[in-house]
């Protein structure tokens, strides 16, 4: 004769609990206790790692350059902008500026030519720190300025490799691309064209 069902027995249908400690059970005959100590471990160590926010990547400092001097002690640096080319040779001194064997007053006449020339030295906190002589040579009073801008720049960095971030920041070892735009056939200048004559 078919046995009764009860609550109890419903109950227990219902309830899948029997069968945890089943499955518990298998894996521990089936593993060393060291095994499954270590299969643990890293389930707590994720647990962690999803709580708390991943650590930031460390920040790499860039490797510092080597010093790089001529025989006299200057660093040496060609700067270039527009037409104009720039041999900048710097040093330790008093902050005279020689260009073509004449003083900046003379040869950069305009306030703001000397401002620019400057500009480095400014950025990275050395002014009336270094001499300067430079030669310079093609395009006009402005362009030149900047070439030796550039070169000062440049020279300055291998000097002292530790200021290389500080001007380059200032976007001053970087060489101006912007030159004058060429002419055009049948027009006047590069985009000017002919005064148009109605009759």
């Amino acid at each position: 004769m078919a046995k009764k069902k009860t609550l109890s027995d419903l109950g227990a249908l219902t309830n899948p609990e029997p069968e945890v400690p089943e499955v518990v059970e298998v894996e521990a005959t089936e593993a060393p206790a060291a095994d499954v100590a270590a299969e643990a471990a890293p389930a707590t160590d994720g647990a962690t790692d999803e709580a708390a926010p991943p650590p930031p990547p460390p920040v790499e400092e860039a490797p510092l350059r080597e010093q790089q001097l001529d025989k006299f002690g200057r660093a040496y640096a060609t700067g270039r902008r527009k037409d104009a080319v720039a041999r900048v040779w710097i040093k330790p001194g008093s902050g005279k500026i020689v260009i073509n064997e004449r003083e900046q007053e003379v040869y950069f006449a305009r306030p703001t030519l000397r401002l620019v020339i400057n500009q480095p030295f400014d950025v990275a906190d050395r002014k009336g720190a270094y001499d300067v002589i430079a030669t310079v040579k093609g395009g006009g009073l402005s362009g030149q300025a900047g070439a030796v801008k550039h070169g000062i720049a440049q020279a300055l960095t291998r000097f002292e490799p530790a200021l290389r971030t500080t001007v380059k920041r200032a976007g001053f070892l970087t060489r101006d691309p912007r030159v004058v735009e060429r002419k055009k056939y049948g027009r006047a200048k590069a985009r000017r064209s002919f005064q148009f004559s109605k009759r």
